[in-house]
């Protein structure tokens, strides 16, 4: 028979278990062949001595006793001899044998040294059935040798301490997810170097382990396209796509080569491959440690894959993972917005929305996607009808703040546009912002014609229904005193009803309750004239139409607030900021803190970004750009005081590509107001609330029409956006009372119909005017023009309690399913069953979103914080980690086809 070969490791794994027993011996004869690669001389550990170990390999008597002989003759009495032979003891005889560990010839067990370096007694039956194995686990030993194991080395133990070393990987029980991480690294290159024999029986056990998936990965890997193995999962996927092209799939399938595969390993390699892009994800998405990693792999992993398709001539304009299905569905929005739609343009628009709003990386992307969003709700808003005729000034401003806020929000984010969109898609959106902007000019010009009259007479004994900017808060914030309660007015100067829009929702994600003294929605006060701070701030904040600068607002501020009987503070910027190491400053906390003093607040960061150009380029506001005002927010909310947030004024952004100036600015003192004659785009204002010109002034109602340099934005102009002024109250969330002659404003009401959720009806052609305020009579100035029902007001969506649903919503089937159990039983503090159907049907009927307030609410947890309430509903619901629900900490979204998928419904 002939001799086996070995190796310097399986030599010294030998020594280190028979040497120790007659460790003075310097010859161990071992039966086998000495590898050629080996080393001749090496070290072993002996005990907790060092020994110094020469190798023979000679296979004659004569041979043996030659190397034997040198071995004596060098002097050194430490050092031990092996010589590898195929001679029998018998023929040796004992002159040799003598001098031998043992006094025989040892045969190699390797089964028996691989047991002893686990710390076992003995190997289970299958690791000696396993050449490859053994050979592998005496090779591949770490230099502090292998973990105990028990008094059996058994074959999964075996295999997976030998996959930890080999694969590099933490878990020694990988699965198809970490086998896929692990095919980025440079383990695979590893793999592919190792000895046939040990690649086949790894393979074998990853197949046993891993299930039908690890068939094809590692046939993948053993080719050499670990790198390709992730785009590769991503392209076979188009396989289960519907109505992919005969062509397509003959790419598809050619992709893999020479590799063979079968329906059941593709199926369970493709599942794996789009499940761990979609962890990926998710863990993106939801930020903190690790996520721009994971945004970052799963770029490099999508990017690849498109440049394969491309390569292939692999059509995947619509596939669901891969950019250019993003991009095809973006251009799908593209193509089904127009500025004139009809009954079946807007549902055409609203499919292509969710199908761009299902793909996997839009989520990673939502400043692309709320670029298409914008355009279809602004496509919404145009299906309306528009009325033709000018409503009362006081219905104008409200259906700006209601509606009109919502457009110009939707406008700002299309016209900035979407950076990465092709020709077709700039232009559709374009074509759908200019239609917008179109309508909205002539809004404004219709708002003017009606101001002009209203000016002329309107004043604070005779506002003609309106709530004037000097009458908030005598009317709106006085009310909110009790006896233990002062508010805190904070002042945005500029804040639009666009901006407004954007703060009221992120306000409520903080701990606030809105409230209202108008059901219909929030209320809208109207600026002075000019719509400039000096003019509009300063009437805002003493109480009566009149000009000033910061000492009047602070004197007039406490004057107004002592004929209430109460002590009063304005802050001013330079009086907001704290000393080091304290946000605030002494003197606001200590006014915060005394409940009998109402506190105002005044924050420039809008009115500055307008002069300094910041404004111009911004497609949104977060509560965080309004330097102090989440710290004023949260302060409030500590000591529990009521919050107002108003404005003085709105403004106009330019959105011109000409830098000239437009009108006769020759005598113009400010960027949207002068004296003399009006041309086109201006109208004359006079009367007593034109604090500027000497009560005659002319400013435009055209948003393009600047008299000074060109700046990001301006105000003091007369048109819906300047003129109208957002008066916002919030209560902190609790079971705190509501103050009297107020109500809760549900979040939905505060947004039309047409920003969120589906049609659900033919939209009204006129609404109904909302409950006029109480008030002390006044003088009505006289107004005959056409009323509320020519211009629709809205309360946006005033939700109607839905009726009780059917035995087979979605909702009831989710909680109905046997996985449902499941996880409610295995999840702490999940919300009751019958609520949790009741969110979900909510959410389907709105589309798939709701604020987190309304979702709280579905749940029965009213006033609650969102994010702790809805992380519960998360373990519910987001099975395996898998994205069901998620929230972003404003909107909790569901996506109905992972609904679907993880509670098994099936169709619907």
């Amino acid at each position: 028979m002939t001799p086996p070969e070995v190796d310097d490791r399986t030599l010294g794994q030998l020594l280190r278990s028979a040497l120790p027993r007659d460790p003075n011996r310097r010859l161990v004869l071992v039966h086998g062949r000495y590898a050629p690669a080996a080393r001749a001389s090496f070290t072993v550990d002996v005990g907790d001595t060092i020994r110094t170990v020469t190798v023979a390999d000679e296979h004659s008597v004569l041979g043996v006793l030659d190397a034997w002989q040198q071995h004596r003759d060098s002097g050194d009495d430490t050092s031990v001899l092996v010589v590898t032979t195929g001679v029998p003891d018998n023929v040796l005889g004992w002159d040799v044998r003598g001098h031998a560990l043992r006094q025989r010839t040892l045969t190699v067990d390797r089964a028996e040294i691989v047991a002893q370096r686990f710390g076992a007694g003995e190997v289970e039956p299958r690791v000696r059935r396993e050449p490859w194995l053994l050979d592998a686990l005496l090779t591949a030993e770490p230099p502090d040798g292998w973990s105990r194991t028990g008094p059996v080395l058994t074959y999964a133990a075996a295999v997976r301490a030998l996959v930890a070393v080999r694969f590099g990987l933490d878990d020694a029980a990988p699965d198809a997810g970490t086998l896929l991480e692990w095919s980025r690294t440079t383990g695979p290159d590893r793999f592919v170097a190792l000895p046939p024999a040990e690649q086949d029986g790894l393979a074998r056990w990853l197949g046993e382990a891993v299930g039908p998936f690890a068939g094809l990965f590692t046939r993948l890997v053993r080719v050499g396209r670990a790198t390709d193995v992730l785009p590769l999962g991503v392209l076979v996927s188009l396989i289960d796509e519907p109505d992919v092209p005969a062509q397509t799939m003959m790419a598809v399938g050619s992709l893999l080569g020479d590799v063979v595969s079968d329906e059941r390993s593709r199926d369970a390699f493709v599942t794996a491959v789009l499940g761990t892009l979609e962890r990926w994800i998710v863990h993106a998405e939801g930020g903190g440690l690790g996520a721009a990693e994971a945004r970052d792999r799963v770029g490099e992993v999508l990017d690849r894959a498109d440049t394969i398709a491309t390569a292939r001539g692999i059509e995947a304009d619509d596939h669901p993972f891969l950019p250019s299905g993003f991009r095809g569905r973006l251009a799908a929005v593209a193509a089904a917005l127009t500025p004139q739609p009809d009954d079946t343009g807007v549902p055409a628009a609203l499919g292509a929305l969710d199908r761009l709003r299902e793909h996997r990386i839009a989520r990673l992307l939502p400043e692309r996607v709320a670029a298409a969003e914008m355009a279809v709700r602004l496509m919404r808003w145009l299906a309306l009808p528009e009325p033709t005729e000018p409503g009362p000034v006081a219905h104008a401003v409200a259906a700006h703040l209601r509606i009109g806020g919502w457009v110009d929000r939707a406008l700002t984010a299309v016209w900035a546009g979407e950076v990465s969109a092709g020709a077709a898609v700039g232009h559709a959106f374009g074509r759908i912002h200019d239609a917008a902007r179109v309508r909205r000019d002539r809004q404004d010009q219709r708002f003017a014609t009606r101001l002009r009259s209203w000016t002329e007479h309107a004043a604070a004994a005779a506002p003609g229904g309106a709530l004037l900017v000097e009458s908030v808060l005598d009317e709106v914030v006085a009310p909110l005193l009790t006896e233990n309660d002062a508010p805190l007015v904070i002042v945005v100067d500029g804040m639009s009803a666009a901006v407004a829009a954007e703060l009221g929702e992120q306000i409520l994600d903080r701990g606030w309750t809105e409230i209202s003294r108008d059901d219909a929605g929030r209320e809208a006060a109207v600026a002075v004239v000019p719509s400039v701070t000096r003019a509009s701030r300063t009437s805002l904040l003493t109480g009566r139409a009149r000009t000033g600068d910061r000492n009047a607002e602070r004197d007039g501020f406490t004057a107004l607030w002592n004929r209430h009987r109460r002590g009063a503070v304005l802050l001013h910027k330079s009086d907001i900021a704290g000393a080091a190491g304290r946000r605030l400053s002494e003197q606001l906390v200590e006014a915060l803190a005394d409940p009998a003093t109402v506190v105002g607040v005044v924050l420039n960061t809008v009115d500055d970004a307008l002069d300094h150009g910041r404004e111009g380029d911004r497609t949104g506001w977060r509560l965080a750009d309004i330097t102090y005002l989440p710290d004023l927010l949260d302060a409030a909310r500590s000591y529990g005081r009521p919050v107002v947030v108003v404005s003085d004024h709105g403004h106009v952004l330019e959105r011109s590509t000409a830098s000239e100036k437009g009108g006769d600015g020759a005598a113009a003192p400010s960027a949207r107001w002068r004296t003399g004659t009006p041309g086109e785009g201006e109208i004359e204002l006079r009367g007593p609330r034109v604090l500027e010109g000497d009560g005659r002034v002319v400013v435009p109602w055209d948003e393009s029409i600047r008299y000074t340099n060109r700046r990001a934005g301006y105000h003091g102009g007369a048109s819906l956006a300047e003129m109208t002024v957002p008066v916002l109250v919030f209560v902190p969330a609790g079971d705190r009372p509501v103050p009297m002659g107020y109500a809760v404003l549900p979040a939905e009401s505060t947004r039309p119909d047409w920003w969120n959720g589906r049609p659900t009806a033919s939209p009204p052609t006129s609404v109904p005017a909302p409950p006029a305020r109480k008030r002390k009579p006044a003088k009505v100035v006289e107004d005959t023009q056409p009323t509320l029902d020519d211009m629709p007001v809205p309360a946006a969506v005033t939700p109607v309690p839905p009726a009780p649903p059917p035995t087979r919503t979605v909702g009831r089937r989710v909680i109905a399913s046997s996985r449902f159990t499941a996880q409610h039983a295995s999840v702490r503090r999940a919300p009751e069953p019958v609520q949790v159907a009741d969110l979900i049907d909510a959410l389907v009927a709105a589309g798939g979103e709701l604020t987190g307030t309304a979702a709280v609410a579905r749940l029965g947890r009213a006033g609650r914080d969102p994010g702790i309430v809805l992380a519960h509903l998360q373990r519910l619901l987001n099975v395996e980690g898998y994205p069901v629900i998620v929230f972003d900490g404003r909107t909790a979204r569901l996506d109905i086809d992972m609904l679907y998928l993880q509670f098994g419904l099936g169709g619907s």
